[in-house]
């Protein structure tokens, strides 16, 4: 990368800059995710290569102007795994940790662990929400907004409540769009998805990834309609709402019966 961005390297290399990087990061993320989620080796080992790149590339552009470097980078995430891991590592002084051994049975303990000693190390942060980048995803940010509630002691019970608040935040954008508030049916239906990310929050479930999953099995049959009817020489234009949902019938029932 230092090569590359030299003056006698790449041209395109040498003109990047963090912000520029930004949208092909995001996209070498979504593509290692969806190698993951196709179980594929091969895929999964080119795009964590990629994702490496652009940890060396940032690195070199900040070397470049004495910010920090790639050992900075290195050296920076030694510390905070073992001064996260008290319950595994030694206190190690000469890299500014100064927490002491504790003791962490359990998933929630660890976790627990974890957020008082961010806490601890960011002591300008004035809520527990401080810190949440706003890019996540908004199903992932909302999850993750509760669950840092959550430790916090601000959660339901149950689930029961919750799908209780579910049926409560439908009713009331119903009455919304009965009103015909637009506004406030944005807001009402905003409150819904929310909640019913809470849901799968408290039942231990990844909302983004249920999301995906829902729209990969209409993406599927989506297609298998499309497909009958290229058969039959017609396409969803020539079909009446009547005709959509036969089709759409038909290709529940194959995908189901295909397993």
């Amino acid at each position: 990368m230092e090569a590359l961005r030299a003056p006698n390297g790449c041209p395109w290399d040498r003109e990047q800059t963090h912000a520029s990087l930004k949208k092909t990061l995001v996209e070498e993320c979504y593509e290692t995710l969806e190698a993951i989620d196709l179980g594929d080796d091969q895929a999964l080992k080119e795009e964590l290569g990629d994702l490496l790149l652009h940890v060396v590339f940032h690195s070199q552009i900040a070397a470049e102007s004495r910010r920090f470097n790639l050992d900075d980078v290195i050296n920076h995430i030694i510390y905070k795994l073992t001064a996260r891991h008290p319950h595994v590592f030694e206190p190690y002084p000469e890299l500014g940790a100064e927490t002491q051994r504790m003791d962490a049975r359990t998933t929630d303990e660890v976790l627990a662990n974890w957020e008082a000693l961010k806490a601890k190390e960011k002591k300008e942060r004035t809520s527990a929400m401080d810190g949440l980048p706003k890019g996540l995803p908004a199903l992932m940010r909302a999850q993750k907004m509760q669950e840092r509630a959550a430790r916090l002691g601000f959660d339901w019970p149950d689930t029961a409540p919750i799908i209780d608040k579910i049926q409560e935040e439908l009713d009331e954008w119903r009455a919304e769009w009965r009103a015909g508030h637009r506004e406030n049916m944005e807001e009402e239906l905003g409150d819904l998805l929310f909640s019913a990310v809470n849901l799968a929050r408290a039942l231990k479930m990844d909302s983004e990834s249920l999301m995906n999953a829902a729209a990969d099995k209409f993406e599927k049959r989506f297609r298998l309609m499309e497909t009958s009817l290229k058969t039959r020489g017609k396409t969803l234009k020539d079909c009446s709402l009547d005709e959509m949902e036969d089709e759409w019938q038909k290709a529940k029932r194959k995908k189901k019966g295909s397993g």
